[in-house]
């Protein structure tokens, strides 16, 4: 056998790792687990979750692969890559569900002791393709990793089973030794997780040892991997889902507010870990409510911002199709609300798992009468931190309810965060009523709800129980200034006009949208929203690498949309708008400003990837030019 002190060390400047297997293989932990060592190291990385929706999906079946990929590198990154370079597949299924991703020449590492005659007929295999020849236009290492974690695992008074469901630890130990990632704080992950069954806490621990000792000793791998960190500006890191970077915005939010935190919420896919973050923040001064159903999670919400908190709400399309009535009646009652959605595939149930940008017209409109509100999206997963507090800025600035729009892409994606320094982020400055404001026929100090702000024309925040302050509230439509009950058509013309204008002066705040164009000579403009960023951003990378000139644009704020759009929007003979969905802002665009939009949309339950993007835009500079020189 060779040892590990004879084998080569390569230096790589990037690799994209998928494993694969069943839903009851631990992939996700796996993956998460080198994603971890992966950030210590210092790389750039992003990755791509992909699971059933199922809670256990049919073993050993197509639809019963869980996946998640891993793109890091020594440079920066912007996708979770197009496709794999390395597969490690633990089934048949696995092997089958991910092959037309791997291109030719690429690396699988396969489980044979999973490819018995019975899991490959699951899938329609009638041969065995780890040794049928099917697979000769890649690098197959076919291990048995099951055995080899059995035989590892000998000694443990556990039962069969229970040792193979070990055999992921063994996978993510090989894996380690062969990118050259520490395991150290995988062993802390696991005593943490683990502590209380010291027989499995010791079989895990074992199995991953013994994975990283066999890269060493076998001569199945004669070349190890390095990839250098990325640099990266100073400052202290950690790896960030988008979930967990909208908590935390909210909190940090909310403590730059001085407001108490109130979270209304029924769980959802894939919106339901925002919740369990804030579950965990108590500490914090964050109150965390599970509802009965998505309607009483937002009249949670909506309540806590009546009587002075900051009252906030998450959830997916379906749970935004319910909460839309008091949504609603945020708007009828002018009161700071955040509805965080993390769009999934639809309609209904859809795909509720697998990522989507299909509510943003639910969002702008899915409401009765004319009830506007705020839209923002981020566009990165480290990008739902600041979108959070941005949402929460807007919410208590305007009397507003805000929408975010995530999804799931962003959601369980995660990237490198440079935790801010606290004193850095902005404060949120909340001025509640005290006093009266006005005086009545008799001359008496009386209080008015709906006397504005000149310049936010936000009402007063006024919190129940305010000597002076009683008032009237509900969803019937008010007097202006009085907020008396008024059925008076002229009256009622003017609020809505007055709460649509409120959030067209959002825009006096949000800045300028900026313009990505280096030399200032493209001809089109590509303009995304949301998670389509990293895509299009490497797209637009490769097509400038390669001579070709284009602008890109990337809208946060949709509704209001900044005071230039349409300045932007007429300045190129050609916008192309990508969206993952049946081109909802190209609609929006098109009525608003009258211009042209080329949409380019797919609704696959996945992202963009940059090369379908580079040949589309390639296409689009062509035709412009076309235009141009006839």
């Amino acid at each position: 056998m060779s040892t590990a002190t004879s084998k080569t060390v390569e230096k790589l400047q990037r690799v994209v790792i998928r494993f694969a297997g069943d839903s009851g293989d631990g992939m996700q932990l796996t993956g998460d687990r080198f994603t971890s060592a992966t950030a210590a190291l210092g790389n750039d990385l992003s990755t791509l979750p992909n699971f059933p929706a199922e809670i256990r999906a049919p073993q050993g079946t197509l639809p019963g692969v869980s996946s998640f990929q891993l793109h890091f590198a020594d440079h920066d990154i912007l996708t979770p890559g197009d496709s794999p370079d390395v597969l490690v597949a633990m089934n048949p299924a696995a092997l089958a569900a991910n092959l037309r991703d791997l291109p030719r020449g690429g690396v699988i590492i396969a489980d044979s002791d999973a490819f018995a005659k019975r899991a490959l007929a699951k899938v329609g295999y009638t041969e065995n393709p780890l040794e049928d020849g099917s697979l000769e236009s890649w690098h197959v290492h076919s291990l048995p990793l099951t055995s080899m974690t059995l035989t590892a695992l000998a000694d443990f008074d556990l039962t069969r089973k229970e040792k193979e469901r070990a055999k992921n630890m063994f996978a993510l130990g090989l894996l380690s030794w062969l990118y050259t990632r520490p395991v150290e704080g995988t062993k802390a992950f696991v005593r943490a997780k683990f502590a209380k069954k010291a027989e499995i806490l010791s079989a895990n621990l074992t199995a991953l040892d013994a994975g990283y000792h066999y890269g060493e000793t076998t001569e199945d791998f004669a070349v190890s991997y390095e990839i250098a960190p990325a640099p990266m500006p100073p400052g202290r890191y950690r790896n960030i889902t988008g979930n967990t970077a909208t908590a935390y915005g909210l909190v940090t939010a909310a403590h730059r507010s001085t407001l108490p935190l109130v979270l209304g919420s029924y769980p959802i896919t894939p919106a339901s870990d925002i919740l369990h973050t804030l579950a965990g923040l108590k500490r914090y001064g964050v109150t965390t409510v599970q509802a009965e159903d998505e309607i009483a999670g937002v009249g949670v919400a909506l309540g806590a911002s009546f009587a002075g908190a900051l009252g906030v709400t998450t959830t997916s399309g379906p749970g935004l199709a319910l909460k839309s009535e008091i949504i609603g009646l945020g708007v009828s009652t002018e009161l700071p609300l955040v509805v965080v959605d993390v769009q999934r595939g639809g309609p209904s149930t859809g795909l509720p798992t697998k990522t989507e940008q299909a509510d943003l017209l639910q969002a702008m409109f899915g409401r009765n009468g004319e009830s506007p509100v705020a839209v923002i999206a981020p566009s990165s997963p480290s990008g739902c931190f600041d979108t959070a507090i941005e949402a929460v800025r807007i919410a208590t600035t305007y009397r507003t309810p805000v929408l975010i729009l995530s999804d799931g892409y962003l959601a369980n994606g995660s990237e490198p965060w440079r935790i801010p320094d606290v004193a850095d982020l902005p404060t949120i400055d909340v001025e509640f009523a005290s006093e009266p404001n006005s005086v009545d026929a008799k001359g008496n100090p009386v209080f008015h709800p709906f006397i504005r702000d000149e310049e936010t024309l936000a009402r007063p925040w006024a919190i129940p129980g305010t000597p002076g302050l009683e008032h009237r509230i509900g969803g019937i439509e008010k007097a202006d200034g009085t907020g008396n009950i008024s059925y008076d058509p002229d009256n009622h013309d003017r609020m809505v006009r007055l709460r649509a204008a409120k959030i067209e002066r959002i825009a006096d705040t949000i800045g300028d949208l900026e313009v990505d164009d280096p030399n200032g000579d493209a001809d089109v403009l590509v303009l995304g929203w949301g998670s389509t960023y990293g895509p299009i951003s490497a797209a637009v990378r490769s097509l400038r690498g390669s001579g070709i000139p284009i602008a890109q644009a990337h809208l946060r704020h949709l509704n209001p949309m900044p005071r230039n759009t349409a300045e932007v929007l007429r300045a190129y003979s050609r916008v192309v708008v990508p969206e993952m969905n049946l081109g909802q802002l190209a609609l929006l665009l098109r009525g608003r400003f009258l211009v042209d939009i080329q949409s380019y949309t797919a609704v696959r339950g996945l992202p963009f990837t940059s090369t379908e993007l580079v040949e589309v835009l390639a296409a689009a500079v062509a035709d412009a030019s076309e235009e141009d020189g006839s």
